[in-house]
């Protein structure tokens, strides 16, 4: 550990950043100050799903598990990062296809059972904007890469992974979000996994090899809540 390398997968979150167009921004308010009381405390108002952040199984599953029922030992998991932002550059819409996995497989040998498997795209880059996360056209549909269903079946069956993430604000691209279409998402939840949205420097890890150590509170029956993620790496 002495000769790791951490690195922060996590966005500070605050008011007007990216997220779900359903769901009200944060709002700030500074309670008490060290000029007047001699402390601080700041009250913050937000959703659960707010900047880099967990959904449970509880958040689309009814009777799903909630954060205060996840597992401290899925708290540190190895990284597997697919790297698919050489095609997202070029192609808004795409996303992850077998032959990526069986690409990051044949350099790194098989994905370890139990593994956090992020897709890297880029798309963190666009932070804080919110106009360029969405990258709306002028039909107003949204276009930002996703996750494909065949990958993550293949993620979830074949190699037991324990949960996934991502760099945009959902599992699903844009075209699907578009049309109100968040099946791949549930299917994640249904799956009794968890998932971490948001994520950011998947640029600054290595695809394979690295630690990750993924952090939230307890809130009981909380189905969301930000996260801090680092990555333990050479």
């Amino acid at each position: 550990m002495s000769k790791a390398r951490f690195t922060d997968l996590t966005h500070a979150f605050h008011p007007g950043q990216p997220h779900f167009p359903l769901f009200p921004d944060e709002t700030v308010e500074t309670l008490f100050s060290v000029a007047e009381h001699g402390f601080e405390v700041t009250r913050y108002s937000h959703v659960g799903q707010w900047g880099t952040h967990v959904d449970a199984p509880s958040h689309f599953v009814a009777g799903g598990r909630s954060l205060d029922e996840l597992p401290v030992e899925d708290m540190l998991l190895p990284l597997v990062v697919l790297d698919i932002s050489p095609r997202a550059a070029q192609d808004h819409d795409t996303m992850p296809v077998l032959e990526d996995v069986r690409g990051w497989e044949a350099r790194n040998g098989r994905i370890p059972k139990g593994a956090f498997v992020a897709l890297r795209t880029d798309w963190h880059k666009r932070w804080p904007d919110p106009v360029a996360f969405a990258n709306k056209d002028e039909a107003g549909v949204a276009h930002y890469p996703g996750w494909s269903r065949e990958v993550l079946e293949f993620l979830f069956t074949e190699r037991d992974v324990r949960a996934v993430g991502h760099e945009q604000t959902d599992t699903d691209r844009g075209l699907s979000t578009s049309k109100g279409d968040y099946g791949l998402e549930y299917y994640v939840l249904s799956q009794d996994r968890w998932q971490i949205e948001l994520v950011a420097n998947l640029d600054k890890v290595p695809e394979a090899g690295a630690l990750l150590l993924a952090s939230w509170p307890k809130p009981l029956k909380g189905c969301g809540y930000p996260a801090r993620l680092v990555a333990i790496h050479e």
